[in-house]
């Protein structure tokens, strides 16, 4: 028996009955950094002044011609909906639970409601590495638990995990391009990344006026790229004004999103938005989004490019381990505060 209280937004939260269609989020074309017969300097400069303006202004993009293979994406997609499609008593074997965090869940809370939705967690990297200093107060695991039903779904999500983080990286060195940095002033960040992927499956729901598939939030890593299939949903936060815009779906399109990170080694200059997912009370909808994230042991700070006597830095150092350990145990324990956010590390 499903306790509906448990998912009711409240008033303030609650979707609005008329949408506002986002036609002012940039969709950018990827065309002259991965197709040679297109590439000029000229129109890489363009393509490095969309990116920064696309995340000062929104902290949102979509873009094409990003050459992830449509294929890998599609069965990736394929091997999630079978999964999903699983019983319940089948899909909690591999369920996470409050040692090991990856693998399904079906009662994640968002600002302590109940999201309409389970997922499915794997990170990227294997083994996860976890410095002597974080591991001595750590317990928790990150080990990858791999259903065997459906026969292919692990090796479908090594091989679109494994196409989707090469378009973060290329994606990094266009954001540090467009901040005056050097290319790969971010690679040395991800040697021991912590980057996961997640599938997302909202099922229809008998009440889209007062449940959300996934409630208001910032992404706490660096960026996020997010495959959505044609139902849609996704809504994002205007940053002028406040409105929540539905992001339409693309085809063979992703959705880029600036996270926490980026706001503080920008300082400020790049904002991680607030956004949510709308239920839709006839189709299920599928999502998969890539979460880059940085080693365990890096203390992510202001850099020191970007800051000067003008424009001193904004935070203190974040030390992103210990700041994703706080945050998961957050996913165990309902609050009545807000968990700890990069606001905590503000500088007077």
């Amino acid at each position: 028996m499903v306790d509906v209280e448990a998912f009711i937004q409240s008033p303030e939260h609650r979707p609005k009955s008329s949408i506002i269609i986002a036609e002012g989020i940039p969709l950018i074309d990827l065309s002259p950094i991965n197709y040679k017969d297109t590439t000029s300097s000229l129109s890489i400069e363009t393509l490095v002044k969309e990116i920064g303006s696309a995340c000062k202004e929104w902290g949102f993009f979509q873009v094409i011609n990003h050459k992830v293979p449509l294929d890998k994406r599609e069965r990736i997609e394929e091997c999630a909906k079978k999964f999903f499609g699983l019983s319940l008593e089948e899909k909690v074997k591999v369920r996470r639970d409050e040692v090991n965090l990856l693998g399904y869940f079906e009662a994640e809370h968002t600002k302590n409601v109940r999201d309409w939705k389970e997922v499915y967690d794997f990170n990227v990297q294997q083994p996860t590495f976890i410095p002597p200093s974080l591991d001595q107060n750590l317990h928790f695991q990150w080990d990858n638990r791999w259903p065997h039903i459906p026969p292919q779904f692990r090796e479908a999500c090594e091989e679109y995990a494994e196409e989707v983080e090469k378009l973060a990286y290329k994606l990094m060195e266009l954001i540090a391009m467009s901040l005056g940095l050097e290319p790969n002033r971010f690679r040395d960040f991800f040697i021991h990344n912590t980057s996961n992927i997640r599938l997302n499956h909202y099922p229809p729901c008998p009440y889209p006026h007062l449940a959300l598939g996934l409630g208001r939030h910032k992404d706490t890593g660096v960026l996020t790229v997010l495959a959505q299939d044609d139902v849609g949903g996704l809504q994002v936060k205007r940053k002028s004004d406040g409105e929540w815009i539905q992001v339409n779906p693309i085809f063979n399109s992703f959705i880029i999103n600036v996270g926490d990170m980026i706001q503080v080694w920008s300082n400020d200059a790049y904002e991680s938005v607030e956004h949510r997912v709308m239920v839709n009370s006839e189709k299920d909808r599928f999502s998969i989004p890539f979460f880059l994230k940085p080693a365990l042991y890096t203390d992510v700070k202001p850099l020191e490019e970007l800051t000067d006597d003008r424009n001193p830095p904004k935070y203190s150092p974040i030390n992103w381990g210990k700041f994703r350990t706080a945050r998961m145990q957050s996913n165990f324990a309902k609050s009545n505060i807000d968990n700890l956010q990069i606001y905590h590390f503000k500088l007077s």
